[in-house]
């Protein structure tokens, strides 16, 4: 073996192996080399850069790092808090030292070979290094992309951006549509002339905020987007004249070429992932799939005893969990028992449960009871259960109201629950491995049914925000909870009382459809195929009337559309298009015709709506203006709200009271500004939150501080840490990063002696003040009796709020 190297590190000094060898110095292999210096082991920590946790050390400079998820405590010798970029790495820089950790820079490991007490780990400069266990930390970045065309190694073309704001006045073309490209281009645009490449129709990988801030971008014209191109080369303009630092990129778009002269091409298109090295080392893949992670064990060793993997290449992509397996991994070599950090919270979440023993029977319990819990792994149970509460409510207790939002979803472990209907309907028993809440969840809408508990019922209480996580990322969450929904969704809408076993074979063969906004469902001349249920956002129903487009008509959730043209054989009479992202259950033609021969109900419910529909059409047509402000509302996005803020205008005195009111009631930062708002004959849409069916700020917020009431109120709690998130992701720009402060003069005060700050001036805080900008939004006033404070100053009654559906009925 020695032979095989040109300078052989046999291990220690002494000549023995190390105890372990750690790859990767990001946070797993970091905090496992820590906890291995804390405790005097020999060990050794390959880097194959100059320089510690290389995937932090690329983000943008001034990134800030979220240290999720929050209820985790953090085990390591590492610290560890949401903060930059750079003080995450400073920080660890210094303990690194402190604990004086055996790290090797430009270690580039090449292969790994043997077993349990003896492997070898050969780097790519021919030296190598014996150790008796390895840790595998390296994540799953492995080598960057490049172009793939000539000209990929050019001077000005590069594949990572540390910090935007060292390039100014350049020409600079982003090719990629994941969130790192949209980042760059979004952090260069700020002193550039920026372009963006997109090989595809839209930004489809990218989260929520990305995705809200570059389409911001790029309606504003602040950057320029190429989309279905690609790049057929890139060329130095050297041979022009130039001096080589600058040149030319061509792009193929559809059947034609653009050349765009720039000074600078930025590729972000991510990394091939480290697979083919990571089985060289023996280690086995459960399947093909690219996505797919190796096996371990609890003690996260791999099938090759000795050779155990922590952190994303393991499935844990979050850095908490990552320093918290490294501090771990190192306990299981030594051979000491220890249990998961989360431990001791779901032994508290569990130890009122009757019959509770321990943790992972107790898990497996609750998993053999709910059905769709099964698909989940051991970690996914476990951090499901700890975003979750366990409910033991007594015997009529309510847990779900009619008419309220709901932001959570429920699972039933024991016992049962009863669903009453509105009205005089048979109220409904669920029980073991059932659930409920799933169509608030989808929907955004308020509850349809009230739900009261059983007899020794046991539940869990997930909040929306994981739940809508678990969907999104495992599949067999969303066709079991799908399929519920849909048998749920026909029997309320069109089949009152009718057995799930006799609807299961229709809602067997329905789909669930998924439209963007601007998607057009059903076209005005299309032969009539489909019947669709919406599901959730909502649809705007148009005619050609006089060679004009006409709004006919506007169908929310629980709503709808295309039973007409599919009961009468004739083609589609108007044209369905989604006003916001919008998902309806499709009954397609041959089953929906067979569901209502079958079930008279549901014929009857058609056959009325259908009645009503014709009336509502003949409403708007006698009446085109209330067309067009339904028109102007669907522009302005007011149709996704559940309650927004509207002034009269033609009563409105622009005494402002309304700023101010809003100002004094919430710390001196008004919530709403009227001026900057947007209007309709005399319809004015303020800059005001209008809680949404679906709210975008709730989508991305790490400590989990913006919430719904039940009555549908949205609002930021005082643990939001103002990282922005919410900012960026509301699409009408009502959320603002405020610094506030309990200082202030009341209105009066100001008005009579012009003391303190006036309403809605921004309060000023020295920099070394403990003040911090925090996230304002409109919440309604919902703590202060009366309700809104806007609604309560304006003296002439021009401001009101409503939902959109109250106020399309009042237009009609």
């Amino acid at each position: 073996m020695a032979n095989e190297f040109k300078n052989e590190i046999f291990g220690r000094e002494d000549g023995k192996a190390y105890k372990v060898a750690i790859v990767g110095s990001g946070p797993g292999g970091l905090s496992a080399a820590g906890r291995a210096a804390e405790l005097n082991v020999s060990h050794i920590l390959l880097e194959a850069t100059d320089h510690l946790s290389n995937t932090i050390y690329r983000y943008q400079k001034g990134k800030f790092v979220m240290d999720e998820p929050g209820y985790l405590p953090l085990r390591s010798p590492f610290g560890f808090k949401a903060c930059s970029r750079e003080q995450v790495l400073g920080n660890w820089a210094r303990r690194t030292s402190e604990l004086k950790i055996n790290v090797r820079y430009h270690a580039d490991v090449a292969a790994i070979k043997g077993e349990k007490r003896n492997f070898t780990v050969r780097l790519t400069d021919g030296t190598a290094v014996r150790a008796e266990n390895v840790v595998l930390a390296i994540g799953l970045q492995g080598n960057l992309r490049k172009l793939g065309v000539p000209g990929e190694d050019l001077p000005f073309v590069q594949y990572q951006l540390d910090d935007p704001e060292e390039y100014e006045d350049e020409t600079i073309v982003v090719v990629g549509a994941g969130d790192a490209a949209i980042e760059n281009a979004i952090g260069l645009s700020k002193q550039n002339n920026v372009i963006i490449v997109n090989r595809g129709r839209e930004f489809n990988r990218a989260k929520d905020g990305n995705l809200t801030a570059i389409t911001r971008a790029i309606g504003s014209g602040k950057i320029e987007c190429y989309y279905g191109a690609t790049v057929a080369k890139v060329e130095s303009s050297k041979q022009a004249g130039g001096n080589g630092e600058t040149g030319i990129i061509f792009l193929n778009i559809e059947d034609e070429t653009a050349e765009i002269p720039v000074h600078r091409v930025l590729a972000r298109l991510g990394a091939v992932p480290p697979r083919k090295f990571v089985e060289s080392c023996g280690i086995v893949f459960p399947n093909a799939d690219p996505a797919a992670i190796p096996l371990i064990s609890g003690s996260y060793e791999s099938n090759v005893p000795g050779l155990h993997i922590v952190g994303a290449l393991g499935g844990n992509p979050l850095i908490k969990q990552a320093m918290n397996q490294g501090h771990e991994v190192i306990e299981h070599i030594r051979g000491n028992p220890v249990e998961p950090a989360d431990e001791p919270l779901l032994e508290d979440k569990f130890k009122r449960l009757k019959g509770h023993q321990n943790v992972a029977k107790t898990l497996k319990i609750i998993q053999r009871a709910v059905p769709f819990l099964a698909s989940l792994t051991t970690l996914q149970l476990r951090e499901f259960m700890l975003e979750s509460n366990m409910l033991l409510p007594e015997p009529g207790h309510v847990l779900l109201r009619h008419n309220d939002y709901a932001d959570y979803f429920y699972s039933i472990v024991t016992g049962d629950v009863k669903v009453l209907p509105p009205g005089k309907a048979e109220a409904v028993i669920l029980g073991p491995g059932d659930f409920f809440g799933e169509m608030g969840l989808i929907s955004g809408r308020r509850s349809s049914s009230t739900v009261v508990a059983g007899e020794r019922s046991l539940l869990i209480q997930t909040k929306r925000r994981t739940m809508i996580k678990l969907i999104k990322s495992v599949e067999a969450v969303a066709r079991i909870i799908n399929r519920t929904s849909t048998i749920r969704a026909i029997r309320f809408h069109l089949a009152p009382g009718v057995p799930d076993g006799v609807l299961k074979p229709y809602a067997e063969k329905a789909t669930v459809n998924h439209y963007k906004p601007g998607a057009v469902l059903l076209a005005e001349g299309d032969p009539s195929t489909s019947f669709h249920i919406i599901r959730s956002g909502s649809v705007t129903i148009t005619r050609k009337v006089n060679g004009r487009e006409v709004t006919v008509g506007y169908l929310p959730v629980g709503t709808y559309v295309g039973e007409v043209a599919v009961m009468s054989g004739m083609p589609s009479h108007l044209t369905a298009t989604a006003t916001v992202a919008t998902e309806t259950i499709c009954l397609e033609k041959s089953v929906f015709t067979a569901m209502i021969d079958q079930i008279s109900v549901a014929r009857d419910r058609v056959e009325s709506s259908i009645q009503e529909r014709l009336r509502e059409s003949a409403r708007f047509l006698n009446h085109p203006d209330s067309g067009d402000v339904i028109a102007f509302m669907k522009q302005r996005g007011v149709l996704e709200a559940t309650d927004v803020l509207l002034i009269d205008e033609s009563l409105c005195v622009h005494c402002d009271n309304c700023e101010k009111a809003c100002a004094e009631t919430h710390q001196g930062t008004s919530r709403l500004v009227r001026e900057a708002g947007v209007s309709f004959a005399n319809i004015n849409v303020p800059t005001s939150c209008q809680h949404c069916e679906h709210p975008h700020c709730m989508k991305d917020c790490p400590p989990d501080a913006i919430h719904r009431e039940s009555n549908g109120e949205v609002y930021i709690d005082d643990s939001c840490i103002g990282c922005g998130n919410c900012e960026t992701n509301c699409p009408y720009g009502v959320i603002q990063m405020a610094e506030l402060s309990d200082k202030r003069s009341s209105l009066l005060n100001w008005l009579m002696f012009g003391r303190g700050y006036s309403p809605g001036q921004s309060l000023t805080v020295a920099k070394d003040s403990a003040h911090t900008k925090k996230a304002v939004k409109c919440d309604m006033c919902k703590d202060i009796t009366g309700g809104p404070a806007c609604v309560r100053a304006c003296p002439t009654g021009a401001a009101i709020r409503i939902s959109p559906e109250e106020f399309v009925e009042a237009m009609k």
